[in-house]
């Protein structure tokens, strides 16, 4: 009897298969977490963008007298919530920002500053939004702190 050929494939060809395909994953997953990281950061950038236009719309608003602040506030909205619920403006409610979108770098809420406080300091004085950042300490692919963009 003579031997069959055997179809298939032979162990070494089956090693040296899924070595270069730990490879090629391998090579992938840095390129996979860079992706992840510029995603949050645009969505960062995003989120702040919107918040404090909301915010300088709202002051513009409040220079221009259409509705009634707090004395010393400077015409800064008292909260971020404000800017969702919106203010009375000639017997019409007037919103800014449709939702308070969630720090995407935390997924917590985000760090606000005052006119009143410190540039630098890390709580909130209460008193208006002058500004928000977030919370994170984490360093951004072009190097700088996410919380001082």
């Amino acid at each position: 009897m003579a031997a069959r050929p055997q179809n298939g494939f032979t162990l070494i060809e089956l090693i040296v298969a899924t070595a270069i395909l730990s490879i090629l994953v391998g090579a992938a997953f840095p390129l996979v977490r860079i992706t992840i990281y510029r995603e949050r950061e645009h969505e960062l950038r995003e989120d702040l963008w919107m918040i404090r236009d909301a915010i300088d719309r709202y002051k513009d608003a409040a220079d221009r007298g259409a509705f009634q602040t707090k004395v010393g506030s400077d015409g800064y909205p008292p909260d971020l919530d404000t800017l969702v619920t919106g203010v009375d403006v000639a017997s019409k409610k007037v919103k800014f920002l449709r939702r308070i979108p969630l720090d995407p770098m935390t997924k917590q809420e985000w760090g606000m500053r005052s006119t009143q406080d410190d540039k630098d300091s890390d709580s909130w004085g209460g008193q208006n939004v002058f500004d928000v950042y977030t919370k994170s300490d984490q360093v951004a692919l072009d190097g700088t702190k996410y919380k001082d963009w």
